[in-house]
């Protein structure tokens, strides 16, 4: 529709006829979820426009119910099914855009049929219909974006959630440090989490998991992933890349420049090398369907590179994300910068300032953001989207200290969280501060470094890192002769301390590494390992 409407406001006099095999065109997918808990009562506001008001406002010919069933290339032809009357016409056209969206993986399950998917407004109506006859337990099977939303709100109307997940943290795209503080919101929350295992067989009221267990589950929802719906285009012999991902250009052309394909369906381009990607994201989709009419118009444009900028809301807390990850990058043979930090929200003196937690991947030779990663409550959304404007605009790490952001106590810091990145990536571009990241601690000291515990007497008897030994950060100079001799490494809470404590031993001829993110990023990345 973004495509179609763009259409008509650059060409009044263009025959524009819009096929849907579904019931409903124009609304919003993405808040489905919180129209299952509630969140959204009233089911009309997510029916965003009609076929009616379409034809009143815009001037389109909105057909739905009628598949696409065909494309006659040479023709340029689509045969179209009424699926009411089952009768079949063909349709000419001068310009064919594909827009069918992703599809939800369905595993080939002993009872799977009993699962349940949110993908449109009609599958919204069986899950609200399997509601309402009051079931007690659910399981949700996949902890990603739709998953996580699916567990929160079905926890919202009082079921007993269990979530499952293959792999061996929830919110696969993240980082394990990070993705384990979303697992400890699930469970102070009340949800089950069951990782490393998967579901194999769904019965009448429970299902059944690989590692033995059964849950109960008087509902099931299925959340393990989409993959693009191209059966039409395979047919109309269309080229077919990733995952059968739709093959299209910068302009969203397709192997046939007359056949145009936008949104989940089609390959993306990864703006971090350039290679494919599929990211089914609503903003990307909505920008392929306007360019896509701007190209048709006669506009030289093109579609920019994708960086897959995700965020997602539980329970109050945001997880969000920019860019690659550094379990990506490492697939990929490249080890990254990384900076971990734990920052407030806003000015600590103003009231409500909330902790999250950032973490930042850099380029070691060029200083390019290659991602970014945040968890925590207020501002998360704000960070991330300011970084990933940053790697659209070209902003390499060190300048992130130079972006000028709006202040005042009770929206930010003076050093906001996000200058605070570009100052640390500074640091260690100047090789001013050398930093060791928390899964590289155990070899560290196993090879002889002497860790250093510079945080105050209180936080050192609440808890600390095994094989350390404790000197405040404002005891440093005064013990500069008895330190042990080699390499050492000093941590904080959450690195700042550190680092004041590493200037000192480094300008008095020590060899120290900051452990990056500090006790904090430690501990998740610690507790990862233990899930």
């Amino acid at each position: 529709m973004s495509a179609a409407t763009r259409l008509r406001r650059l060409d009044e006099r263009a025959d524009i006829v819009v096929f849907e095999r579904g019931h409903h065109v124009s609304y919003a997918n993405c808040g489905l979820p919180y129209f299952v808990g509630g969140v959204i009562e009233d089911r009309a506001e997510l029916l965003l426009q009609s076929p009616a008001a379409l034809r009143e406002r815009f001037d389109l010919d909105v057909r739905v119910r009628h598949e696409v069933v065909g494309i006659d290339r040479e023709a340029q032809e689509i045969t179209v099914r009424d699926l009411g009357s089952a009768r079949e016409t063909r349709e000419r056209y001068d310009d064919l855009i594909l827009s069918p969206g992703a599809r939800p993986v369905i595993p080939p399950l002993d009872g799977v049929e009993r699962a349940l998917t949110l993908r449109d407004v009609s599958d919204v109506d069986a899950m609200t219909a399997a509601l309402a006859s009051g079931p007690q337990t659910a399981v949700v099977i996949g902890a990603g974006f739709i998953g996580l939303e699916l567990a929160e709100n079905l926890h919202h109307r009082g079921l007993a959630v269990t979530l499952i997940e293959a792999s061996s943290q929830v919110m696969p795209p993240l980082d394990p440090e990070l993705a384990v503080l979303v697992e400890d919101e699930l469970r102070a929350h009340g949800i089950a989490v069951e990782l490393n295992t998967q579901v194999v067989r769904i019965g009448a009221k429970d299902v059944t998991l690989s590692d033995g267990q059964t849950i109960p589950a008087e509902l099931v929802a299925l959340a393990i992933g989409v993959q693009p719906e191209s059966t039409l285009a395979e047919r109309a012999g269309l080229d077919l890349g990733l995952r059968g991902a739709i093959v299209v250009n910068e302009r969203q052309q397709t192997s046939d420049p007359h056949v145009y394909a936008v949104g989940d369906a089609v390959e993306k381009r990864n703006a971090l090398g350039g290679g494919p990607l599929l990211a089914p994201l609503a903003n990307t989709a909505n920008r392929q369907g306007r360019l896509v009419a701007d190209v048709i118009t006669g506009a030289h444009v093109t579609m920019r590179p994708t960086l897959g900028t995700a965020i997602v809301g539980l329970f109050g807390v945001s997880v969000a994300l920019t860019g690659a990850s550094e379990k990506q990058l490492r697939t990929q043979g490249i080890v990254p910068r990384v900076i971990h930090t734990h920052p407030l929200s806003h000015a600590g003196y103003y009231p409500g300032a909330t902790q999250m937690a950032l973490k930042l991947l850099v380029d070691v030779d060029t200083d390019e953001i290659l991602g970014a990663q945040a968890v925590g409550g207020e501002g998360v959304d704000k960070r991330i989207d300011v970084i990933a404007t940053a790697m659209a605009g070209g902003l390499r790490a060190s300048e992130l200290a130079d972006v000028e952001l709006a202040y005042a106590p009770q929206f930010g810091s003076a050093k906001d969280p996000v200058n605070m990145l570009g100052f640390i990536a500074e640091n260690l571009r100047d090789k001013t501060a050398k930093s060791l990241q928390w899964h590289e601690l155990n070899e560290a000291m196993a090879t002889g470094s002497t860790l250093i515990d510079v945080r105050s007497h209180t936080e050192r008897e609440e808890s600390s890192i095994p094989g350390s030994i404790h000197i405040p950060s404002e005891e440093i100079r005064a013990n500069l002769d008895v330190l042990p001799a080699g390499e050492l490494i000093v941590y904080c809470a959450a690195g700042q301390r550190g680092h004041t404590a590493a200037r000192i031993l480094s300008q008095a001829g020590r060899s120290v590494a900051n452990l990056d993110g500090g006790m904090r990023t430690w501990q998740a990345g610690s507790s990862s390992l233990k899930r």
